[in-house]
């Protein structure tokens, strides 16, 4: 994304070779501007932000625990809890989602 490629010329990390093109840096997944002299023209991009949400949908679940297990017990591994609908996991994995 083009927000990934806004980074300042201090903060830029070398993607390159000497030399390479505009479409040659590109393809390889980073961000070129030669618009300042004495720093990286081809570098990486900033990493992509993402966060943890539980998922809303009960058939989206995937199970983190086992039958029986407490909320406590499912947090304490780091997984979501809802204890309902029947039928489903209630202990299930976070979803990752990019901002």
């Amino acid at each position: 994304a083009r927000c990934q490629c806004k980074l300042t010329p201090k903060e830029r990390r070398n993607c390159g070779y000497p030399g390479i093109s505009a479409a040659d840096c590109k393809k390889a997944g980073c961000c070129f501007n030669a618009s300042v002299p004495g720093v990286p023209w081809c570098f990486s991009p900033k990493a992509k932000k993402v966060r943890k949400v539980c998922p809303n949908e009960p058939q989206a679940r995937i199970n983190c625990g086992f039958p029986g297990i407490t909320a406590k017990e499912c947090e304490r591994k780091g997984c979501c809890f809802r204890a309902h609908p029947a039928g489903v996991p209630w202990c299930f994995y976070h979803r990752v989602i990019e901002e």
